[in-house]
């Protein structure tokens, strides 16, 4: 496969992989700041990173790794509360409706990651499986959970009066 030029490659995936990291983390800034931080790494490691078989994945999973990271040298420096409200300003430019993010928030870590990477990554269950590190009918499980969740909480169906 033709190597991409990195620059071509950013102006591509950048927002689908800050979509895909808002949807795991909920917060706007945080996931700009660690897309940014995983492109930086990408820059670095250039070489490598056109031949993975999905970059932008590979892009997202260094952003939540590096979530954790941040997270873990910072535990006990801040006191860890809720997670802000999201404006509908803040996410209405790449395409994400606040309600659905503000549902996503809701569900475990595990199961946003999995709808991150296929739903907005739109990669495949095993490439999924592969980048998260398990088994591919975990995935299924947990996007079966997740969609299931999605839902419940943003599907309304109207139900027939009584009596007509």
């Amino acid at each position: 496969m033709k190597q991409l030029e990195f620059k071509d490659f950013y102006r591509a995936s950048r927002d689908a992989c800050l979509r895909a990291v808002l949807a795991s983390v909920g917060d706007r800034q945080l996931a700009e700041d660690l897309v940014a931080e995983a492109f930086t790494r990408a820059w670095t490691a250039w070489p490598k990173v056109s031949r993975h078989p999905a970059p932008r994945a590979w892009i997202v999973r260094t952003a939540l790794n590096t979530r954790v990271s941040w997270w873990r040298r910072r535990r006990r420096e801040v006191t860890l509360g809720g997670v802000p409200d999201v404006a509908a300003s803040t996410v209405g430019d790449l395409g994400l409706d606040p309600a659905l993010l503000a549902v996503l928030r809701q569900l475990p870590q595990r199961q946003r990651e999995v709808i991150a990477y296929r739903v907005f990554l739109d990669l495949d269950t095993l490439a999924t499986a592969k980048v998260l590190g398990i088994a591919p009918g975990t995935v299924t499980a947990h996007l079966s959970r997740a969609v299931a969740t999605l839902r419940g909480h943003l599907v309304t169906v109207d139900k027939p009066e009584v009596g007509q």
